[in-house]
């Protein structure tokens, strides 16, 4: 029998939030998956390994100080995959609700579903994060605003494109990311929420020759506060007249320095309501 290695901290949020960073950042990828979690006085990380991991190595890697106690343990295949469905509940974002297949039948009649599995590429919508970038396209939805092209800009999951797919049959929609396994899971995500009309693809950042010259009404840019101002130029560029891109993966302390590369970009910036101490962020492109 396989068995998974679980590495739980406890501390305060932003902390932990800096071990996530970098986390995310590592290539080849430090774990299977990890999860954090805001536990109101504290929080909690829990990291999950296929084989026992090196302490110390795992805390110079990810910078997770010594004075913050961790456990190491095993935990046993079979405990994982019941205690990973039991903890991942359909979550609601506006119209949209994201859930697993084991949950498939509580979908009500008025939501729009997205099945999305845990699995290795970031973004279940268990993560306020993918959350808030949903309920801000939800808002765009009913003000009203369509985009005919959409880009999901480090799509992890394509959580996101899937939900657009959803709502705007007739857009062209695109998802890339840096991590072929990703796309792959993308693709796969598409194929049982039953969309074949998003474009998935491997780029890293903007480097890819399909984005040369392209102009998009939505981008949703999912991803960390380094990467998002080191591509607000960019982003800012690819963006049509009326267009917004909607900024996610940045925390409440990072706020203002994702906001200025793009106000400085010309793009009007505002915020939308803080989910678990992450940001989501609306730039809008003057027509």
């Amino acid at each position: 029998m396989t068995t998974l290695w679980r590495l739980t901290a406890y501390h305060h949020f932003a902390n932990l939030a800096e071990t996530v960073e970098r986390l995310d950042e590592a290539q080849p990828p430090l774990a299977l998956s990890w999860s954090l979690f805001d536990e109101g006085l504290g929080a909690k990380l829990d990291v999950l390994f296929d084989t026992q991991p090196d302490e110390a190595a795992f805390r110079a890697a990810t910078g997770l100080s010594e004075d913050i106690a961790a456990e190491i343990a095993p935990l046993p295949e079979e405990d994982w995959i019941r205690m990973s469905l039991a903890g991942l509940k359909p979550v609601e974002a506006g119209r949209f609700t994201l859930y697993g297949a084991h949950d498939r039948d509580q979908l009500a009649p008025s939501q729009i579903g997205i099945e999305i599995e845990a699995g290795p590429a970031f973004g279940t919508g268990h993560h306020g994060t993918t959350r808030g970038c949903l309920m801000a396209f939800d808002e765009m939805l009913t003000a009203g605003n369509h985009p005919a092209r959409i880009l999901d800009l480090g799509c992890g999951t394509a959580a996101l494109a899937i939900g657009a797919a959803k709502t705007l049959p007739d857009a062209t929609i695109w998802a890339s990311d840096i991590d072929p396994e990703a796309i792959t899971e993308s693709e796969e995500n598409c194929r049982k929420n039953g969309i074949s009309g998003v474009n998935c693809f491997v780029a890293e950042g903007l480097e890819h020759p399909r984005l040369a010259g392209a102009q998009f009404e939505l981008v949703f840019a999912n991803i960390l506060a380094g990467p998002l101002v080191e591509l607000a130029p960019g982003i800012a560029n690819i963006i049509a007249p009326g267009g917004r891109v909607i900024l996610s993966g940045l925390l409440t302390e990072q706020e203002d320095m994702v906001r200025g590369p793009y106000e400085a970009a010309g793009l009007i910036v505002t915020r939308q309501t803080p989910i678990e101490g992450w940001e989501t962020l609306v730039a809008v492109k003057p027509a």
